[in-house]
């Protein structure tokens, strides 16, 4: 594991990294989650758009217009629970500041392997390449925030934020969440991006990463989103550490939905620097 871990028994780990059982009341949080991406895909309908042949290989796609620039978010759940029909609320504040979204549902483990939805997340910047003729921006909680690091490490998005992301997957094999991952710490490392090589700083985009993360989350998170920062920053990407004070790993998302929020007018700066 990279930086200085906490120095904990196999049960601690679990308390470090089972944000449900951290959080309460999580399940009041997730069902306002629920009703407001059903209101909001009421009062503007996406476009469904495939990329695979599987059922969940699907994305909702908002349009501000043809040429707009565009932000995916991957969504978090350990990689095995929740879709993009969650998350559809996130799309108006960035809709307001005209920012085209994209949100992916991917395949869930233990059903397929961690590689193959990395290899997922592939296709869908890779799609969206192809559709708008640029790298998307790409931004992600929790699992997705793996992801979006993914993405950026291999030059498929055009810059990364990473809301409470999970960067060294080594700590998780000593948790039950590693009952659906089948992780060993040969594949934990290999799909771990604080160890993939970082973006080309050269290249124009490509080459920012933030990482942000709940004050109210557990010691572990804040140290992988410290650690996965100050790691390429030596390496010479532009990476920005943040602690958004009071909030934990369910409540880190609620400046999404504000169209001044701070969070989303940062994400508007960057994924139009792409």
């Amino acid at each position: 594991m990279t930086g200085k871990p906490l120095e904990l028994e196999a049960m601690n780990w679990e308390a470090q990294y089972n944000n449900r059982a951290a959080v309460p009341d999580h399940p009041a949080v997730m069902g306002r989650w629920k009703v407001d991406a059903e209101l909001s895909r009421t009062a503007r309908p996406p476009v469904e758009l495939t990329y695979g042949d599987r059922p969940r290989e699907v994305m909702d796609l908002w349009e501000v217009a043809p040429d707009a620039p565009l932000a995916i978010f991957i969504h978090g759940g350990y990689w095995q629970a929740l879709d993009k029909a969650w998350f559809s609320w996130i799309s108006g504040p960035l809709l307001a500041h005209g920012i085209s979204v994209a949100i992916p549902s991917y395949d869930l483990c233990p059903e397929v392997s961690l590689g193959r939805i990395v290899c997922q997340m592939r296709a869908v910047a890779e799609l969206l390449r192809q559709r708008t003729g640029a790298r998307p921006f790409v931004f992600g909680h929790s699992a997705g925030g793996h992801l979006a690091a993914c993405l950026l490490s291999e030059g498929r998005a055009s810059g990364a934020l990473a809301l409470s992301g999970v960067f060294d997957l080594e700590p998780l094999i000593l948790t039950s969440l590693n009952n659906a991952l089948d992780l060993d710490v040969t594949t934990a490392r290999a799909l771990s991006p604080i160890h993939w090589t970082p973006p080309n700083g050269d290249t124009l985009g490509g080459a920012a990463l933030d990482c942000l993360v709940g004050g109210a989350e557990t010691a572990e998170f804040i140290r992988q989103s410290r650690a996965m920062a100050d790691v390429w920053a030596a390496k010479g990407v532009r990476t920005r550490f943040e602690v958004i004070e009071g909030l934990n790993h369910f409540t880190v998302l609620d400046p999404l939905a504000a169209v001044e929020s701070g969070l989303v007018k940062r994400i508007v700066a960057m994924t139009r620097a792409g």
